[in-house]
């Protein structure tokens, strides 16, 4: 099993009007990649590589700084917002049974300006950061129209219930990621850079820098996902695998610990969409295959499992 590729061209942020032919055979496509891998390559989205790269850019020059730089700025600090933020080495364990990821994060999730954002050697990190923000969050609301398509769904179906992205009232997460040079002989014994786990919403939109990430594919067995040039990785997440009773599936990835004597360090963004807090995810198909969730309360439940064991 390999991850497709498929050209999101006629969807893409700058073009027009999708003629109806085009939209019968992207969401084709889509359809398939989600029901078979839970992951798809789209590329000619119309975010560009030199976007992805200023982000990163900037990203990396905040994770550079002395902790002590960064602490200010330190998840679940800010009241309204808890999970804006920068996230420490060793903070989190996204596989609940594993030490916790040798990896730094910032996360961004509601758009204000009254949040203290980086700013000495991270000057430009918070235009270019919520740039970037809206970017994924135009591409990721044009995906899940198509995906309603390809279920013959109503169109608004999915949108209907994304329509709080940037606010308090809604997880959707902007999230850069760093995994500093490891030396393999110090990390604790099944120590990873980021255990397995599957996300948490409707979908998630990455942006590799370089390789590392590994998906488990429909026969247990974990597979590498390259990086595709101009291309942007794109998941089902396990709300949107209950929403469609397991017609698309969410599937466990990991990133690995580097080879001994590889002191090279990672860099990903990852947009994690999520449906509005209050939002009632519940089967399309009717069916009670899995009980009715709230977004918001079903994001919260994974969140302290995976910080759970600070």
């Amino acid at each position: 099993m390999s991850i497709p590729v498929v050209d999101f061209g006629a969807c893409s942020l700058t073009g027009k009007d999708v003629t109806d032919e085009k939209m019968f055979s992207l969401a084709k496509e889509l359809k398939a990649a989600f029901m078979e891998v839970g992951f798809v390559y789209l590329k000619n989205t119309g975010i560009t590589q030199e976007e992805v790269e200023r982000v990163m850019d900037i990203s990396k020059k905040f994770f550079l700084q002395p902790d002590e730089l960064k602490l200010p700025y330190s998840r679940n600090g800010f009241v309204d917002s808890p999970n804006h933020g920068w996230v420490a080495m060793e903070t989190e364990s996204l596989n609940p049974r594993r030490p916790g990821d040798l990896k730094e994060a910032f996360n961004i999730t509601a758009i204000r300006p009254d949040i203290p954002w980086p700013s000495g050697d991270a000057k430009g990190f918070q235009e270019i950061q919520t740039s970037f923000f809206q970017r994924c969050k135009e591409l990721s609301l044009r995906v899940l129209r198509v995906m309603a398509h390809s279920l013959g769904l109503d169109p608004e179906l999915f949108l209907s219930a994304h329509r709080l992205i940037g606010t308090e009232e809604n997880g959707t997460t902007l999230r850069s990621l760093y995994y500093p040079p490891i030396n393999c002989e110090k990390a604790k014994e099944g120590q990873l850079r980021c255990g397995e786990h599957s996300d948490y919403g409707s979908i998630t939109l990455l942006f590799q820098g370089s390789e590392g990430l590994q998906v488990r594919n429909r026969s247990g067995e974990f597979i590498s996902a390259p990086v595709v040039p101009e291309a942007v990785l794109i998941n089902i997440a396990d709300l949107m695998q209950r929403w469609t009773s397991d017609h698309f599936v969410s599937v466990l990835h990991r990133v690995l610990l580097p080879p001994a004597g590889d002191c090279s360090s990672r860099q990903s963004l990852a947009f994690f969409v999520q449906p509005d807090d209050e939002a009632l995810i519940t089967c399309i198909d009717g069916s009670n295959k899995y009980p009715a969730v709230k977004s918001g309360a079903y994001l919260l439940e994974r969140f302290n499992a995976s910080y759970g064991h600070n």
